[in-house]
Formats: C-alpha cells, sequence, structure tokens
C-alpha cells in the first residue's frame, strides 16, 4: 500500500490561489532523503511530512531543494488535513513538533489561526548586490534570523517587481522579504518573498515571513492585528495578531488534489 499524499492550498478560500503545499501523514519512519526526494518529486515550495506521537505530530517542511526550519503555509495545509480527514477531532487544537519548536494551530470560525514564534528584524545594511538585484531603492533593511526585510516606496514597487534570481540566489539567507503600506483600506500591508538560495524563485504566500513583517509594522502603524496581502501572482491573505514573542497567523485551507505514493 502506499502513502497517501494531498495537495492543500493555503492562505486562501478559492482552490488555485494562495499557496500549494503537499501533506504527508506517514505511517512509518522514513530518511530524510526519501522526504528530500519526495519534496523533489513534487515540486512545490513546500512539502510536509506528518508523523503521529503521544501529544500531537512530527512535522518537517522540505523545498524541493532543502529542508527549511519553520513554514507557515505548509503547517496551515497540515492542521487543514489532519480535521477534514479525521486525524483530529474538530474542535481538538493541532500541535506540531518541529524544528522550531512546539507550534499549534486552532479552529477560529473558518479560520486557522497558528501559534508562530516572532522572528523580528534589526536594521543592517544590505549585502553587495542585493538591492540591485531586486531592482529597488530601500527605504528601510533589516535582517531576522532566517530572512532580510526590505521596505520599499509603495504597492507599486512591490507589485511590479522583476528581480534577478540569479543574483539575489547569492544572497545568504533563507530568503528575502519586501514589504510596504497597502493602498486598499482592505489590508494594512502588503508584501512578497523570494527564495532563490533554497530552490524557490518566488514563494505565492509566505506565513513565517509574517513573523517577521508583524513586529516591523506593529512598530510602524503602533498596532497589533493586521490584515495583510502577499501579492505574487497566485495572491493570499494573512491574518496576523502579533503577541510577542509569539505571532498568531491567520488563513483558510482548499483541499485540491489527494492520491497516493506508490513508491
Amino acid at each position: 500500500m502506499g502513502v497517501p499524499i494531498t495537495v492543500v492550498d493555503a492562505f486562501t478560500d478559492q482552490a488555485f490561489r494562495g499557496n500549494p503545499a503537499a501533506v504527508c501523514v506517514l505511517s512509518e519512519v522514513q530518511s530524510p532523503q526519501w522526504m528530500q526526494d519526495v519534496a523533489q518529486e513534487m515540486n512545490l515550495s513546500e512539502t510536509a511530512f506528518l508523523q503521529r506521537q503521544a501529544d500531537g505530530f512530527q512535522l518537517r517542511w522540505f523545498t524541493p531543494a532543502v529542508e527549511v526550519d519553520l513554514c507557515g503555509h505548509a503547517t496551515l495545509a497540515s492542521a487543514h488535513l489532519l480535521w477534514e480527514a479525521g486525524y483530529l477531532k474538530p474542535g481538538q487544537p493541532a500541535r506540531f513538533h518541529t524544528r522550531s519548536g512546539l507550534l499549534s494551530a486552532e479552529r477560529k470560525d473558518r479560520w486557522i489561526e497558528l501559534d508562530f514564534p516572532a522572528q523580528p528584524a534589526e536594521p543592517t545594511s544590505p549585502p553587495n548586490g542585493l538591492l540591485s538585484a531586486l531592482g529597488v531603492t530601500a527605504r528601510y533593511v533589516g535582517k531576522s534570523r532566517s530572512d532580510y526585510l526590505i521596505e520599499v516606496d509603495g504597492e507599486e514597487t512591490v507589485r511590479q517587481m522583476k528581480p534577478d534570481f540569479r543574483a539575489l540566489a547569492r544572497t545568504q539567507t533563507r530568503g528575502v522579504i519586501v514589504t510596504s503600506r497597502a493602498v486598499s483600506p482592505a489590508y494594512d500591508f502588503v508584501s512578497r518573498f523570494f527564495a532563490p538560495a533554497a530552490g524557490i524563485d518566488e514563494d505565492p504566500v509566505t506565513g513565517s515571513a509574517h513573523c517577521c513583517l508583524g513586529p516591523f509594522w506593529k512598530t510602524r502603524l503602533s498596532k497589533e492585528e493586521f490584515v495583510a496581502y502577499q501579492a505574487s501572482r497566485r495572491g493570499g491573505l494573512v491574518r496576523v495578531r502579533v503577541a510577542e514573542p509569539r505571532v498568531f497567523l491567520g488563513g483558510n485551507a482548499v483541499t485540491v488534489l489527494r492520491g497516493e505514493l506508490v513508491a
């Protein structure tokens, strides 16, 4: 019998929008190399692997190229699957043991809310070539534990960016977040996320980036709750609530494919 695998679009309530993640619930231990091979085969920004433990699930995330320490959309997709497929009861929280510690998810009406560690950025100088690779002028440059954070002059700049991904891949971080205040009153801020060094030129909707964006915009806007839009081609909506040292991320998810790995 094969291994079940499901593709879930996260941070959206519409199929074929948001960020797709593949999710495998494992019945036996598999090697990291096998997981990396499956992630490469799926060729999505992240594939999540779950294995039940006494008090929750072990959760690991792989891009097509590397294992990562934190991923928001694949965690949202995993929680969605656990409730949808009956691994958890409807009112039962999801608990995940990960490389970033214990993470949890709860259902809040039609939303799923993730409890993640805050990753605030500290001001820094951009490394040589970063801004030219992005093709922007920065109002602010910071660096979190995982990523560079770049604030630019407006939403149109964020939306119209066409980075040089080959040059951007030389940046020695997981990825680069670019953000600005939103023009539309429906959102507080917009962003895009680029991670060619991790095998992802542009991630459609990046939950973990909002662990940095939340604290940043809390300081800028003097508020703690936000509606954020990630302005990739697919696009996605993230509700952000900052309660440092944690950030709570809200989103929807839609199952789009169910299958079985036979290899």
